[in-house]
């Protein structure tokens, strides 16, 4: 009975802990939080709160919950109901914890925008987010293509290496745009070594193309790959380039321990 006591106390302690956070969770969204037009809004220390279990429950989330800007900004995964658009909550705090750690290093120029791209779900969803940070705005929602290598209707093997015709998954920082064989087009700068730091000498950008439409997604349930390319709609390439482009960071997500054990930006 002794040698059972301690794990008794400390589940009992969890379980205790996890009903007061539901509750507190629950006050908050009916009664707690201020609402600015359809957005939530949490203070400080109630998303302190927020994110101190979620940390519990993901291991390479552990200390962040302390970040201002961490804890502030993953409000807006809640306010903007980004669960409803089938973005992965995870995949919204790792891109967080990686745009921290750009804008600590002084690395990132456009500290507003963060894009993800959320490889977890099929290529007939949408999977591409644009979001402001600062408006608390979906800026844009849309399908985007992954390497003809990387899979069929989902992507789940990722390489780094020139003519692997695959997509690399981490964080990129936006560069200029040019025009090149498919049109205009916006170069990304893989910024993890081993990862995806061949991207420009792969000449991996984010570029309009035709097999990436809504009406294929539909009929096919898929749509059409790139060469490791995150390939967008023609309706919308121009608009969503210029609103990245510059220095604003993308993260391309999937639940992959071994990308996430070995992330320079998670790690």
């Amino acid at each position: 009975m002794k040698i059972m006591i301690a794990p008794l106390k400390k589940g009992i302690a969890f379980l205790s802990f996890l009903v007061i956070f539901i509750i507190h969770s629950s006050f908050l969204t009916i009664s707690g939080g201020k609402m600015n037009g359809s957005f939530l809004e949490e203070t400080t220390e109630e998303a302190r709160m927020r994110f101190e279990f979620l940390s519990l429950t993901n291991p390479f989330l552990h200390g962040w919950e302390t970040h201002s800007f961490y804890t502030s900004k993953m409000t807006i995964y809640d306010s903007l109901k980004l669960d409803m658009a089938g973005l992965s909550r995870d995949a919204f705090a790792y891109g967080l914890k990686g745009l921290d750690r750009l804008i600590l290093e002084g690395r990132a120029e456009k500290q507003h925008i963060l894009s993800i791209i959320d490889f977890s779900q099929p290529s007939c969803q949408k999977r591409l987010y644009v979001i402001d940070l600062d408006s608390y705005s979906l800026l844009f929602h849309t399908w985007v293509a992954h390497g003809r290598n990387s899979g069929g209707e989902k992507a789940n093997v990722f390489s780094n290496k020139p003519s692997s015709h695959k997509s690399s998954l981490g964080f990129y920082l936006t560069g200029d745009t040019y025009r090149g064989k498919h049109g205009y087009s916006l170069r990304l700068e893989g910024l993890e070594k081993g990862i995806n730091d061949n991207a420009l000498r792969r000449a991996i950008v984010v570029h309009g193309a035709d097999y990436v439409n809504e009406s294929m997604a539909s009929r096919l349930g898929y749509i059409g790959r790139s060469q490791g390319c995150p390939a967008i709609s023609k309706a919308l390439y121009r608009p969503i380039i210029d609103n990245i482009k510059e220095g604003s960071c993308l993260f391309i997500y999937y639940p992959s321990e071994k990308y996430l054990e070995s992330s320079p930006l998670l790690n």
